[in-house]
């Protein structure tokens, strides 16, 4: 009893008769032990190789309790006091710090948080300074250098063959040495050119060459005082249009004979084009129809109503889905890069001609190297040339 009671009052009792009682007897009640966790360790800082600037990479080995951590919470530093800039996953051991200023020393330091208490955490050492600087050149990716340089010395090559006079091959392209053809026929039927630039803007570079193959056609039909119907699908496309056809009445001598009301803006609703084209088609039954720049799912409706009047149709897009009902309705079809080529194929210009023979060793050059890398990938597979292959790859695809 007399345990309880000094259990419950402390040291010292009242007795009976008004007197206190001195009990010398020490209690020890247990205390929670706080648990403490190990920090991160061997804290690592450095500027981001290969970027632009403005960003700092810090790495660290996990604490030795990282079962018992929440997370890691990365602090910096510019001189001042620290502030918390990011956190990384329990088992992360890579934090980048995107928001520095290059040039500007940074120190940083890593806390780890247990996961039963916020309160609980143990910090690294701290590390720094540090400095983020921008590089001028990316040092993984010198195989692009080397091939960039390949492919621009073989294009100022054959330019300056080209300006030399050396006689250059390049492949009949049947669509584009069927141009003149085709408007010399609506010519001697005594019916007019339509000519289409697809569906897309000036930003777009099939429609950029769209535009080069309509200065031919525009050429040709006004030496011959053929007209040329160019309805457009966008307003800068259509200003572009005109002064090209201008132009080529100006060099033909015939610029009285230029009618700028046959180049007009029709609508940029992809579906309301194709029917007011194929209205057009129907109207005025021209005698060559030219589809050339980037066209979707209207491309049948279009060579389908230039069939059944009889047009002689050269297509022409860099759009794969649409290339089968070209093929399969006009008369010529250009695939994809054969659009690209065009400007230079019809003017025969040098600078022109020497870039497209450049561009077409360089993707021999690139074809090669794809085939010795299949070749390797394949021999490594049966445990032959491993070594080889692994650099070969390395080299061409780095990490």
């Amino acid at each position: 009893m007399l345990f309880w009671l000094i259990f419950l009052f402390g040291e010292k009792i009242v007795s009976p008769d008004g007197g206190v009682l001195e009990i010398s007897r020490e209690i020890n009640l247990p205390i929670p032990i706080q648990q403490i966790i190990s920090p991160p360790t061997e804290v690592q800082v450095f500027d981001n190789p290969n970027d632009k600037g403005s960003s700092i990479t810090i790495e660290w080995k996990l604490s030795s309790d990282d079962s018992m951590v929440s997370r890691y919470e990365i602090f910096r530093s510019d001189g001042e006091e620290y502030k918390s800039i990011g956190i990384a996953i329990r088992g992360s051991n890579r934090y980048d710090d995107q928001d520095v200023v290059d040039g500007k020393e940074y120190w940083y330091k890593i806390r780890a948080i247990d996961r039963d208490s916020e309160s609980i955490y143990a910090d690294s050492e701290v590390v720094g300074p540090v400095v983020s600087i921008a590089q001028w050149f990316h040092r993984g990716r010198w195989n692009a250098l080397i091939l960039g340089i390949i492919v621009c010395g073989l294009s100022l090559l054959y330019i300056r063959k080209a300006k030399r006079g050396d006689p250059l091959f390049i492949r009949r392209i049947s669509g584009l040495e069927a141009v003149d053809d085709a408007v010399g026929r609506a010519t001697e039927m005594g019916k007019p050119i339509l000519y289409l630039t697809g569906l897309l803007d000036m930003s777009d570079i099939s429609t950029i060459a769209s535009l080069s193959i309509l200065k031919r056609v525009a050429n040709r039909a006004a030496f011959h005082n053929t007209p040329l119907i160019v309805p457009a699908y966008d307003p800068i496309v259509m200003s572009a249009a005109q002064e090209i056809v201008k132009q080529a009445h100006l060099e033909v001598g015939r610029p009285d004979t230029y009618d700028e009301s046959r180049i007009f803006y029709l609508t940029n609703s992809q579906f309301g084009y194709a029917a007011g084209v194929d209205g057009i088609m129907l109207r005025e039954r021209p005698g060559a129809v030219f589809l050339q720049g980037y066209f979707f799912a209207e491309s049948l409706i279009l060579a389908e109503t230039g069939a059944s009047i009889g047009a002689i149709q050269i297509a022409g897009t860099p759009s794969t889905s649409q290339l089968p009902f070209f093929i399969a309705a006009c008369d010529y079809t250009l695939i994809g890069e054969e659009m690209y080529a065009a400007s230079s194929y019809l003017s025969r210009e040098p600078t022109l001609l020497g870039s497209i023979k450049g561009e077409d060793y360089a993707k021999m050059i690139i074809i090669i190297v794809i085939g010795v890398g299949i070749l390797l990938a394949t021999l490594s597979n049966f445990g032959v040339l491993k070594d080889v292959a692994s650099q070969f790859i390395n080299w061409f695809a780095p990490a």
